[in-house]
């Protein structure tokens, strides 16, 4: 049985690593198409936090309570985090992601009022300024997913004094990405559009889906991720 467990879980660090090197964004929505209805099982083999660990944070930031917040989930998948919100009591849920297979695995759920096909990059949010109470987007900011570019559509569908919830990984084959990422962060600090609430890294974010993806020092295999929490600035 430890050797099934064993080969199960090299199986999928070479299915997902194999994932992280598709750079281009068509290829890389073939790729989560075919890989929907097992995405769940895998992302659990590697001890995947990051869905549990961003809305934590959210959650300790968002004032009221959380059955009144209004949450977008950007590229939400087959709806893990929509999991960890329900579990928190959030029960105004909203997702979009640009795979319609991942969509259907998320409408299966039934955690999210209302879904949307949208691939964030190629075209814009599909809802108003000012319209949640919070935005997050769990596992999609790396190279053939969601470009640095579209950082301020996240910021234009929250309400002013709204909250907006990002993770990104720190692997080295990601860090390029995540450079680029927090200089778009920064500037639109610096603009006054938002205000950085949090910046945590976390170690044990997931199994490295190769040995070249542990950082030197780092123990059990593991890659380490980022949480970042910005509020949006209300106008003068």
């Amino acid at each position: 049985m430890a050797q099934e467990k064993g080969r199960n879980l090299s199986e999928v660090q070479t299915r997902i690593g194999a994932s992280h090197n598709i750079n281009d964004l068509d290829r890389k929505l073939q790729f989560y198409g075919r890989w929907a209805p097992d995405y769940d099982q895998d992302v659990a083999a590697l001890q995947y936090r990051a869905p549990r660990l961003a809305v934590d944070c959210l959650t300790q930031a968002l004032p009221g309570p959380p059955h009144a917040a209004l949450i977008l989930d950007v590229a939400c998948g087959t709806g893990l985090v929509a999991a960890e919100l329900q579990a928190r009591g959030f029960l105004q849920l909203h997702g979009v992601d640009g795979s319609p297979e991942m969509l259907k695995q998320a409408q299966a759920c039934g955690l999210y009022q209302h879904l949307s096909l949208c691939t964030l990059g190629q075209e814009p949010l599909p809802s108003p300024e000012g319209t949640f109470d919070a935005v997050l987007i769990v596992g999609a900011l790396s190279d053939g997913q969601v470009p640095c570019s579209a950082i301020p559509e996240l910021l234009r569908v929250a309400k002013p004094g709204g909250l907006v919830c990002l993770t990104t990984r720190a692997n080295p084959s990601n860090l390029q990405y995540k450079e680029a990422l927090e200089a778009t962060l920064d500037k639109l600090e610096q603009a006054g559009a938002w205000k950085r609430l949090v910046a945590q890294t976390v170690d044990h974010w997931e199994l490295a889906t190769s040995p070249l993806e542990v950082a030197p020092g780092a123990k059990d295999g593991f890659i380490s991720g980022i949480i970042y929490l910005y509020q949006k600035q209300r106008s003068p």
